[in-house]
């Protein structure tokens, strides 16, 4: 299954990693505490309860909020530095996170997108805003990986 983190569908996502790991449904069962045609239909929702997801996560020992926070630091809007400024307060309780952070996953993504034409560089560069300079790094680093 291609990994498409525009549109995300995660009950897709578990349902193959539960048949590539072959998890028995008995087990999945007893470990969300619910039943077979329960677990059926979590594979055909495109979206779960964050609490349902997080026992996803620790019953196949993977993390699927993953797909979200690439979607975030692919697809959400540049902010703008005036709103980020009067919108971090100190007292604020929430912690921050950078958003410019690219796992192995959200490269081989960009690179494939290259390598079939999907994007050009420029493309990739403008709608992502990944600097220049990092694709090139990304392309001389994983030229044997991906591209």
């Amino acid at each position: 299954m291609e990994t498409n983190f525009k549109e995300i569908h995660i009950g897709n996502y578990i349902r193959e990693h539960v048949k590539k790991h072959e998890i028995p449904l008995l087990r999945i069962c007893n470990f969300l505490k619910t039943t077979e045609e329960e677990i059926i239909k979590m594979y055909e929702q495109e979206s779960l309860d964050t609490n349902v997801l997080l026992k996803w996560s620790k019953l196949l020992e993977y993390d699927f909020f993953r797909f979200y926070s690439q979607h975030l630091i692919l697809y959400a809007p540049p902010s703008s530095a005036r709103y980020n400024k009067t919108a971090i307060n100190k007292n604020d309780q929430l912690p921050q996170f950078r958003k410019n952070i690219y796992t192995i996953e959200i490269i081989d993504f960009i690179l494939g997108q290259i390598k079939t034409g999907e994007k050009t560089k420029l493309e990739i560069i403008e709608q992502y805003k990944i600097p220049k300079t990092t694709l090139y790094k990304w392309i001389n680093k994983f030229t044997n990986r991906s591209i």
